[in-house]
């Protein structure tokens, strides 16, 4: 137990825990778009039976997601309490969970392959390399499942550097088997699939060989197999309702792409750029929102609720300040960037307009981001996405139909639909952090940490 003892001593800056997790999503962005570029040297067909199999990996990541994010709340929180072996049979649980859901996604991927990309209506030549690709890397989804949980658990005991290694590492991987792949055995999609496999299998073994290094308390075989129901049902509790308002936001923005769709392939291709741009604004963001959940769920698992309260606050201050600078930095070099991608005129003056537009939209994100982490790092999940529900479908959308089609707005009308659900649902969450009412949700019970 004396390693247990001196990791409890152990807190880490917000700096040091948002910068490895900054790199590590900015890494993730990158070798989701590597395999797009490279496959673009053998034909616009492999790009886009790609694209289309991914949209279907990337939903079932999204099922992963939902245990991931439950055990990083519970593990922190039970960290901050000092209960280090609920923590690590929390984590074991975990494993085992997204182990078995990996399992049934992987085997549903190749027996359904055809069916599911039979409903994007494609020819028969994507269609054979949409079912290549979903074959090797659909099949392999249980690496995916299983890192997604072993990453999330090392963040959760503050070893976000070690995460951002992995990274590091399954780009490396990935981009060299690429290289391999297409230029020199000429294996064209097939190629690429099992090199994201090989990458993703190679990240797995990585998160392994780390979490039994780091952890103070390792993880044994009776913790992947001792099913606690209480344990789980904490998990859920936080991971069904993350689930829940990702799948709310993923679906409501495919929602306002199909109205985008409606004025025009010039404004789709105008919507990709700008997102594109719009998406490093965003990564700051994410790993402010991220790091904070890890210190506040400590806070709250040691009943530190004071120290939680104002984390938050300071956090805001941290990500509105990157936030602004990095949107006026890129509202200066507006046009220079949307060049990068395009020589029509046209979409660069309108892109130009939007990303103006994201000195007011991208801190109405931020504050969302950074908020609905800390609610969620607390227990109060819940909250969270009955109000993103209500936003999304009630703002967004609609007013994305009203401001973009029936006002002739344009892409414009539709980012101020943006702005107004951002802004809406920050402020709300904002008041809900105020108030407090999150001291009550607290998955870690503080009569219980007595008496253990």
């Amino acid at each position: 137990m004396g390693n247990a003892n001196e990791y409890s001593h152990r807190t880490l800056s917000l700096r040091a825990i948002t910068w490895p997790l900054f790199i590590e999503l900015f890494l993730q962005m990158i070798m989701g778009s590597t395999d797009t570029i490279m496959l673009s040297y053998v034909s616009d067909e492999a790009v886009a039976a790609v694209g289309v199999a991914n949209q279907i990996v990337f939903f079932a990541i999204l099922i992963f997601s939902f245990i991931s994010t439950g055990t990083a709340v519970l593990i922190s929180q039970y960290l901050g309490a000092s209960r280090h072996l609920d923590a690590k049979q929390a984590a074991g649980i975990s494993v085992t969970i997204n182990l078995g859901v990996g399992l049934l996604v992987s085997v549903l991927m190749v027996l359904l392959q055809k069916p599911m990309l039979g409903m994007f209506q494609l020819e028969s030549g994507l269609l054979g390399m949409g079912s290549t690709y979903l074959t090797i890397v659909g099949g392999t989804l249980f690496f995916q499942a299983l890192l997604v949980t072993v990453s999330s658990i090392l963040r959760a005991y503050q070893f976000t550097r070690e995460a951002m290694f992995v990274s590091i590492a399954m780009n490396i991987i990935n981009l060299a088997g690429n290289a391999v792949a297409i230029f020199l055995l000429d294996m064209g999609v097939q190629g690429v699939a099992i090199a994201t496999a090989v990458s993703r299998s190679a990240g797995l073994g990585l998160t392994f060989y780390f979490l039994y290094r780091r952890l103070p308390i390792k993880i044994v075989y009776s913790d992947y197999v001792s099913f606690r129901w209480q344990e789980i049902k904490k998990i859920l509790r936080i991971g069904l309702p993350a689930a829940g308002e990702q799948l709310s936001y993923n679906t409501s923005q495919m929602a306002m792409t199909a109205i985008i769709a409606l004025m025009g392939a010039a404004a789709l291709t105008t919507r990709v750029y700008t997102w594109n741009i719009m998406s490093f604004i965003l990564l700051f963001g994410l790993a402010i929102g991220q790091g904070t959940q890890i210190l506040i769920g400590y806070k709250v698992g040691g009943g530190d609720f004071e120290g939680a309260y104002r984390q938050l606050l300071k956090s805001l201050k941290y990500s509105f300040v990157i936030t602004i600078f990095i949107a006026i930095l890129i509202s200066i070099f507006r046009a220079d960037l949307l060049s990068l991608f395009t020589n029509n005129r046209q979409i660069i003056d309108v892109g130009s307009q939007l990303l103006l537009l994201c000195l007011i939209l991208e801190p109405g994100r931020t504050l969302n981001i950074v908020v609905i982490n800390s609610l969620r790092a607390t227990g109060d999940a819940a909250f969270t996405v009955i109000f993103g529900v209500i936003s999304m479908w009630g703002i967004a959308v609609p007013a994305s139909y009203i401001l973009g089609i029936q006002m002739g707005m344009g892409l414009t009308g539709v980012w101020i639909a943006f702005i107004a659900d951002e802004w809406f649902r920050g402020i709300i969450m904002y008041f809900r952090w105020r108030s407090r009412a999150w001291e009550k949700k607290a998955l870690v019970d503080k009569q219980e940490t007595a008496a253990s």
